[in-house]
């Protein structure tokens, strides 16, 4: 296997690992600690987000003087043990402890990312961040799947030992890699420029960087506010309690976004229209206004609006990542953009669990659905992500 080919798979595992539960986090406590409280799984789900976007930048700082795939492999083995442990906690307590330990530990397999990109030529970022992308979301849809069974079958426990087998597989293809001689090496082998300072960013490109956070912070709340009850919703809606059907329901948006790849993928020019921010964030709000709706049909047809519209701006933003930065700052800024991110996950997981005691899961879709008209204003205002796309085209052409 290539190195691209293997970070792929490694990612896919990544989160594969981290959506066997993700959607079923109501259930799982219930049925392993007894606790039923919406409040504590928002909490739950936001500690996550607490654990990554705070250790996320230690391990790009550690990164500068460890090579990214060596790191990789010792924390993912620590993130397996930590689970391994989880699996027997005997209270609620220490499950908490030991998965936020595990989470800690596995945060630095997000590095894979820009170390990826480093290695790409420009003119293939787009390519592959959506490649990345659609990973990401096949991973969702498996994990999701899996994780449904898993738990309706198999029990609680078996959903975390399928978690620690994830995250072993992640450490088996970082030994491969350093073993077969595959790595590609990114820190100079001089110590003297080991220890020299990161480079200084511009005012410019401080205050790009800066607006661009701003954005997907405001994008990742909208998006994910609605996220840690889906299931409940839906079963509570439709009346259908199989976990499995559930599970899939909740993946539908990673359905969609193999759609949108291959779709991508076939046309030899797309339409501007296509992966225009506007219009993809409309259609997103669009989608969770939809989700409120008493119909089962209008249901999932608002997921694969929502689903289209996370695909397009995701990989958007993600782009404009690259585009705003340059190579020997991509694991510092995508670090920044990632906090950023993470914030936007942990609020929005701290506010569902309060919006659905307060108001209930469909009003939570329509406070989501104006989040991503308010994301939508402030680009058009201030920063124009696809202004910014049309200059640099402009730039390559001239």
């Amino acid at each position: 296997m290539t190195l691209r080919t293997t970070i792929l798979i490694m990612s896919a595992f990544g989160v594969i690992s981290d959506s066997i539960l993700i959607a079923f986090y109501p259930q799982f406590f219930e049925l392993r600690y007894g606790l039923t409280s919406s409040v504590h799984v928002g909490g739950y789900i936001a500690a996550i987000s607490i654990a990554v976007m705070c250790m996320l930048p230690v391990w790009a700082r550690v990164a500068r003087r460890v090579e990214t795939m060596h790191l990789l492999a010792y924390t993912q083995l620590a993130a397996t043990a930590f689970c391994l442990l989880a699996i027997w906690a005997p209270t609620v307590e220490a499950y908490w402890v030991l998965t936020m330990l595990m989470f800690m530990t596995k945060a630095s397999y997000l590095l894979m990312f820009p170390y990826l990109m480093r290695l790409e030529p420009a003119d293939r970022h787009s390519v592959t961040i959506g490649l990345l992308s659609v990973v990401v979301h096949i991973g969702a849809i498996f994990g999701a799947a899996v994780g449904g069974m898993a738990l309706q079958e198999f029990g609680p426990r078996f959903c975390v030992a399928l978690m620690a087998a994830g995250d072993l597989v992640q450490f088996g293809l970082c030994t491969y890699l350093i073993r077969s001689g595959r790595v590609v090496r990114v820190l100079s082998e001089d110590a003297g420029e080991r220890a020299a300072p990161a480079p200084r960013r511009t005012p410019e490109a401080l205050s790009a960087l800066l607006k661009l956070s701003l954005l997907m912070f405001l994008f990742d709340f909208s998006a994910y506010l609605v996220r840690p009850f889906f299931t409940v919703y839906w079963e509570a809606r439709t009346g259908i309690a199989e976990q499995m059907l559930t599970g899939l329901v909740f993946a539908i948006p990673g359905i969609v976004a193999l759609v949108a790849l291959a779709l991508r993928h076939r046309m030899a020019s797309q339409p501007r229209w296509v992966d225009h921010t506007l219009l993809n964030l409309l259609l997103g709000a669009a989608g969770l206004a939809l989700q409120a709706s008493d119909s089962l049909w209008l249901i999932v047809l608002g997921r694969c609006l929502y689903g289209w519209a996370l695909y397009q701006v995701i990989v958007k933003l993600e782009v404009t990542l690259f585009k705003v930065s340059t190579p020997p700052m991509y694991a510092r800024d995508f670090g920044v953009t990632n906090f950023f991110q993470n914030l936007g996950v942990l609020l929005s997981s701290f506010s569902a669990g309060y919006l659905v005691d307060w108001v209930g899961v469909p009003a939570s879709f329509a406070i989501a659905a104006a989040g991503m008209l308010l994301t939508a204003a402030i680009d058009r205002g201030w920063f124009g992500v696809d202004s910014r796309h049309r200059a640099s085209a402009e730039a390559c052409h001239a």
